[in-house]
């Protein structure tokens, strides 16, 4: 049976909106997914007849709320593929990578090595950079090849016994370029360094089986994965988390404080302090319920399927060049392009006349738009509900902006 694209787009409200008298063709899914039914009733639910504040209260609202929530992380412990109490919920993919910066950044000593790469979101820079500053730390940057993927040749000259982690993106969020966990995971383990992976662009495209990826901390973003805003999670293998001082003081994260001094809540609860954001977490966990529900063979046939036909109709666009991967092999649905003489901005407010939405710009990796010398691309970066429809009018916009602001 055939992917059913036109069922799956009816589980999205935002998908029927008419704006200005054209309709909704969502193309930025890279920087925002829209949020299927599912969730929203799931955080309507707890608004309506949850709310209160989770674990410590004996009422029977808190009771519910903390239910729900305790559900909430068995449902992405359950996507992950993972025990529920790896499981750590921060405000955003950020959020986690700058807790591991913090708590596990706290362990090592001046001297010792992070390796990065230039394609990284600036999420996965700025943090190390910050811990650079604050314990003396080092810093690496694997390079990029010209198809815009993480040069796995130059990985053993840069690591070395003093590498402590390699912290990458599973897959970039400019080119769709999909790192090969294993190689990078034999390489890193030559010298004893942890591996961490941003999974922001790769967690909204179905379950993952994190043991068998054997590495030791995954992130990603809700708001990425059909879920809310303001939330994200951090999983890490059980001894890295007990290794780990706490990130934020507060309550709920504490065995107990007296005057001279406080103990800390086992983990998760111990990197939880303080009111954790209820409603976004009851909504995660419902996005990634939603997703596993999702035939994924289907959809990353379909979504694969859109980005043959993007690709292939900006081939045919005089001035349209792609960046990154021109095969739809080790890739996952974000295409980044350029129009000859044309700023990516004014592409993509060409775009928009056409109801089109993208994303315009350095996309949050200037080291990577460094390497190319490039002002920013327009970038297209597809879900399971987008459609044919959706590719054609961005190529119409494409098209038209080629001849008019040329």
């Amino acid at each position: 049976m055939s992917f059913d694209v036109v069922a799956v787009r009816r589980q999205f409200p935002i998908l029927s909106e008419i704006i200005d008298g054209q309709p909704v063709h969502y193309l930025d899914n890279g920087a925002s997914a829209q949020t299927p039914e599912a969730v929203l009733d799931a955080v309507r639910t707890y608004e309506t007849t949850q709310r209160a504040n989770v674990l410590r209260g004996v009422h029977r609202l808190a009771e519910r709320a903390t239910e729900a929530y305790e559900t909430a992380r068995a449902e992405v412990a359950c996507f992950l593929g993972v025990p529920e109490m790896e499981v750590v919920f921060t405000g955003g993919c950020t959020a986690a990578i700058n807790l591991v910066a913090y708590s596990y950044g706290s362990l090592l000593k001046p001297g010792d090595r992070i390796l990065v790469s230039e394609l990284e979101h600036h999420s996965n820079i700025v943090p190390w950079q910050m811990l650079r500053q604050r314990a003396g730390i080092e810093l690496d940057f694997a390079p990029v090849t010209v198809d815009g993927r993480i040069d796995l040749d130059a990985l053993p000259r840069l690591l070395t016994p003093r590498t402590k982690l390699v912290s990458l993106a599973h897959v970039s969020n400019v080119t769709g370029s999909l790192v090969d966990v294993r190689a990078v995971v034999t390489l890193a383990r030559t010298v004893g360094a942890k591996v961490m992976l941003d999974g922001a662009q790769r967690a909204p495209h179905g379950p993952l089986d994190i043991p068998a990826l054997d590495i030791d901390f995954y992130v990603f973003a809700g708001h990425k994965a059909y879920g809310p805003n303001g939330i994200g999670a951090l999983w890490a293998k059980p001894a890295l988390l007990e290794a780990m001082p706490p990130f934020h003081g507060g309550g709920s994260m504490i065995g107990r404080v007296t005057k001279a001094e406080t103990t800390w809540a086992p983990p998760p609860r111990r990197f939880e302090a303080g009111t954790p954001p209820i409603g976004p977490a009851i909504g995660l966990g419902a996005a990634c319920k939603w997703m596993r529900g999702l035939d994924w063979t289907g959809a990353h046939a379909h979504e694969m399927a859109l980005v043959e036909r993007l690709m292939g109709g900006l081939q045919k666009i005089d001035g349209a060049q792609l960046f990154g991967p021109a095969s739809l092999q080790n890739r996952y649905p974000v295409v980044s392009f350029m129009l000859d003489g044309v700023h990516p901005h004014d592409v993509a407010q060409t775009l928009d006349s056409f109801g089109v939405a993208v994303r315009a710009g350095h996309h949050c990796a200037q080291p990577l738009m460094d390497r190319f010398d490039l002002d920013g691309t327009t970038r297209v970066s597809i879900a399971p509900y987008n459609d044919n429809a959706d590719i054609d009018a961005l190529l119409t916009g494409v098209q038209h902006a080629a001849r008019t602001l040329r």
